[in-house]
């Protein structure tokens, strides 16, 4: 039996940071059994330095990210998405396309670290705690088993997912940290 790997589209307005952070972290965390890509309603054209700079620091690979239209993953040649998060809410209130094969879809809202004004450092922890968020929701997700739930189960799964919260990061470290 070949194990299945799950595609997943990480959807946000500008596809600079949040959506490339779950991305990067998706591909190499899920080490083959998920591949990640992401994609934005109005993509900036770039990636923020800031998303590729706390990758790299938590040494996530950064090869081959880039800022581009969910449209690309609308079309027939495209892989067909088993999950979609959204994780910035102007992208889960538009219209989105049709997506091939009905994928799984939750959103997974984080604040714009992007949006965040001030001092270099102050910027840089934004970043930091949007990784921080998604890493978490990544992990979460990652620990389902995603073959012997219902469609019904997994959809509500998928929700707490989106609603883990900055307390449950810390106990989440602090339990790990403890098994060590």
């Amino acid at each position: 039996m070949t194990d299945h790997t799950y595609n997943v589209l990480f959807l946000c307005t500008g596809n600079s940071a949040r959506s490339i952070l779950g991305e990067a972290m998706l591909n190499k965390l899920g080490e083959g059994r998920f591949r990640a890509f992401s994609a934005g309603s109005k993509p900036k054209g770039e990636v923020n330095p800031l998303a590729i700079e706390v990758l790299r620091e938590a040494d996530f690979p950064t090869d081959g990210l880039s800022s581009k239209s969910w449209e690309v993953f609308a079309r027939a040649d495209t892989p067909t998405m088993d999950f979609i998060f959204t994780v910035c809410d102007d992208a889960a209130g538009e219209t989105c396309p049709i997506w091939p094969g009905h994928p799984a879809t939750a959103h997974w809202g984080i604040e714009d670290p992007a949006a965040v004004e001030g001092t270099y450092l102050e910027r840089r922890k934004a970043f930091v705690r949007a990784q921080r968020y998604l890493l978490n929701r990544i992990s979460a997700f990652m620990a389902l088993p995603l073959r012997s739930l219902d469609r019904m189960a997994l959809h509500n799964q998928l929700r707490a997912i989106g609603q883990l919260t900055d307390a449950y990061v810390a106990r989440s470290n602090l339990l790990h940290s403890e098994s060590k």
